[in-house]
């Protein structure tokens, strides 16, 4: 076994590994670029090495780098976790000619799966069914043609790489040449291979997959399937083991079909084998488990119900491995590590049991409410509250990085059976708290709580479909805004009682008179969304708050009638009482009940200043829009020039930030006035880009 491996990765994956390796008795050494040089991934290290870079290509892409870093501390293999360099043969190439174990299969499957073109013909010779598509020559003249006769729609999808980068859906031919260029952009930044392919778009499919692990000795074994439909925008959000929708029969098709890609390439190590499964036909109802443990691949010689394709194999780690860790009991890592020394399989296909059902929610930097605009910054506050299993790259005070994705923590659920299962873990994401950045918390715990989702019926689309619903229900009721608001106005009427540190924030807010005669506005934060609210207290304790237009009277409620620890509020019309507490630097603490209940539901505040406004390069021309960089990135590229007339809704120019594109577009018809930036600046938020005039 190893002495030192070096980890070549970053954020909770890397934290993930040092754990394993610690367990082991294995000393590791991460490497990390200049933002991540005080991240818990290099405080959790034995030891760490700096990466001279700040991107992801000038640090945790480089080659070279990496290698040099796993020289200068004797390592003697190096651990690639998920993404960046863990699907790349001509590493693993260089790791075996420096006398470096790479923990992953050898380069020649790397080789021979990495390319999604490749495998789709791996699949093919084995019998394996496979999407309609095309995996030939990838100019962009020949894509356009092969696209037209496949049919529309299509996805075009890198060859290289996972994690749903680089794919792009196209309903219509006239937005295939922009995808094209834009999936290449985004390949090539994550991967370093800007190969694509086209596959025809299946619609209202499951996303499931299949656990493999090998060895050198030709042992191989599944370790069940896990379900990843509730994905946005090809990246996953919800992953859990075993799926609500495949049956003892599918079951056995798709751990065949995995078993016999891994035998026919002479698979080593980890690997996950994608699949995409349809839906069944009308007249035949779905066959599910009677119990939440997994058959094997030989459990049943039924034919299933629904029709399944092979989509690619991920040759390393997934994100996702937790569930599978949960229903087994196996360390992945662990068997990682232990075949990569050359050790057989501990077990057999035999021997592996899978207990109850697993569930992963993806913890994501990013605003849902601001078209999920990424989001970076320092970490203030942070309760994971009750939970199982808790896999995060940060910690209070650690800074969320621009540079790179977006993943903060996933949130691991186990229980016996599906159902009570996503009960506990709603509840858990309820209470989960996170602030100084913004997350997807909250629509998590609203997909927690979807009947639909409930009822196993979210197909790959399906969080796109109901996102504007999704985001409703996700949305904290006006109640909660409203008992806040009248609660920081009865402090502001008792004003000695503001609590010193809350002063600063609400300036002449903490004085009795600051009222005068009418209501004064302000603005408060539950970690999604910004809000202004006021309100207004008369000497009778009776007052009014507002927010967004919606009015409501409240009554101060007596200390005895108080069943929380702050001030108790009676909202007109709501029928609930609330309970407040303001502490710290401008935090709040709601509290509801009903009648005599306990006040068992909470919520967080923040009073905070009012939303900036924009950075201004220079002065704008009178009579001329300011198009402004929704957050801090790099330009990708510039569509326009000085003098062009676009209309609105024209593309103007792409914006890459936390390894993601997003297009900036204008938000008025005109002629280009200035144009304020060039392909590869980098932009602070607010920053003016181009004038429309």
């Amino acid at each position: 076994m190893f002495t030192s491996v070096l980890v070549a990765n970053r954020g909770e994956i890397a934290v993930r590994i040092c754990k394993t390796l610690r367990k082991m008795g294995i000393r590791s050494v991460v490497v990390a670029s200049i933002p991540d040089r005080r991240s818990l991934a290099v405080r959790t290290a034995d030891d760490w090495v700096l990466l001279e870079g700040y991107s992801a290509a000038e640090s945790y892409l480089d080659v070279e780098a990496v290698i040099a870093a796993a020289k200068e501390k004797g390592c003697e293999a190096i651990h690639p976790g998920y993404g960046f360099l863990s699907e790349r043969a001509d590493f693993a190439e260089r790791c075996a000619a420096e006398g470096i174990v790479f923990i992953g299969p050898p380069p020649e499957v790397l080789r021979g799966l990495g390319d999604k073109s490749a495998a789709r013909r791996l699949a093919v010779d084995n019998g394996v069914p496979i999407v309609p598509g095309w995996d030939g020559a990838d100019d962009d003249a020949t894509l356009i043609a092969k696209a037209a006769e496949i049919g529309f729609p299509v996805m075009v999808k890198a060859r290289g790489g996972g994690g749903g980068r680089g794919m792009r859906p196209v309903h219509e031919p006239a937005e295939l040449p922009e995808a094209i260029e834009s999936a290449r952009r985004e390949a090539e930044a994550a991967f370093g291979d800007s190969g694509l392919l086209l596959e025809k778009l299946v619609t209202n499919a499951h996303h499931v997959e299949v656990q493999v692990i090998a060895d050198a000795h030709g042992n191989v074994i599944h370790l069940g399937e896990r379900d990843c439909s509730v994905q946005r925008r090809r990246q996953k959000l919800i992953e859990e083991t075993p799926s609500p929708i495949v049956d003892d029969a599918l079951r056995a098709e798709l751990t065949t079909a995995a078993l016999k890609l891994a035998r026919a390439v002479n698979y080593v190590n980890a690997g996950t084998f994608e699949f995409l499964v349809g839906e069944p036909p009308p007249s035949s109802e779905p066959r599910l488990p009677r119990s939440g443990r997994v058959a094997s691949a030989k459990s049943s010689d039924n034919t299933s119900t629904r029709p399944f394709y092979f989509l690619e194999v991920n040759p390393r780690l997934q994100v996702e491995h937790p569930v599978t860790e949960m229903v087994t009991g196996l360390d992945l890592v662990e068997l990682q590590l232990r075949i990569a020394a050359g050790e057989p399989l501990p077990l057999t296909q035999e021997d592996v049991t899978f207990t109850g059902h697993a569930i992963e929610f993806r913890i994501n930097a990013e605003d849902p409410w601001n078209d999920f605009r990424p989001s970076s910054g320092r970490i203030t506050f942070l309760s994971a509250g009750e939970h199982q299993r808790w896999d995060s790259g940060y910690v209070v005070d650690d800074r969320v990085p621009a540079q790179y994705d977006s993943l903060v923590s996933k949130q691991i659920g186990h229980a016996g059976n599906r159902r009570s299962n996503i009960q506990s873990m709603a509840r858990i994401l309820r209470d989960y708290r996170i602030s100084g950045i913004r997350t997807n918390l909250a629509l998590l715990a609203a997909i927690a709580s979807d009947q639909e989702f409930r009822k196993g019926r979210s197909h790959t689309a399906w969080v796109e479909e109901r996102l504007e619903r999704l985001l409703l229900q996700a949305r904290r009721e006006d109640g909660w805004w409203l008992a806040a608001a009248g609660a920081v106005a009865v402090e502001a009427r008792r004003g000695s009682r503001m609590p010193g540190s809350i002063a600063p924030s609400l300036g002449a807010f903490a004085s009795p008179n600051w009222f005068g005669a009418g209501a004064v506005t302000w603005w408060l934060d539950d970690n999604n969304v910004s809000r202004s609210v006021s309100a207004s207290l008369n000497d009778n304790q009776q007052g009014l708050a507002t927010v967004d237009g919606n009015r409501v009277e409240f009554s101060v409620l007596g200390r005895e009638h108080s069943l929380g620890p702050g001030t108790a509020l009676y909202l007109e019309g709501d029928n609930a009482t609330y309970s407040v507490s303001i502490y710290g630097d401008a935090e709040l603490s709601v509290f509801r009940g009903y009648g005599d209940s306990p006040f068992r539901e909470m919520a967080q505040f923040r009073i905070v200043p009012p939303p900036p406004l924009p950075r201004r390069a220079h002065a704008t021309a009178e009579g001329a829009t300011a198009v402004t960089a929704p957050l801090a990135g790099t330009i990708a590229t510039v569509r326009v020039a000085a003098g062009d007339e676009v209309e609105a809704g024209d593309l103007l120019l792409t914006l890459d930030a936390m390894k993601m594109e997003h297009r900036i577009a204008a938000t008025a018809g005109g002629t280009v006035a200035a144009l304020h930036v060039a392909a590869g600046d980098v932009v602070r938020e607010g920053d003016v880009l181009v004038e429309v005039a």
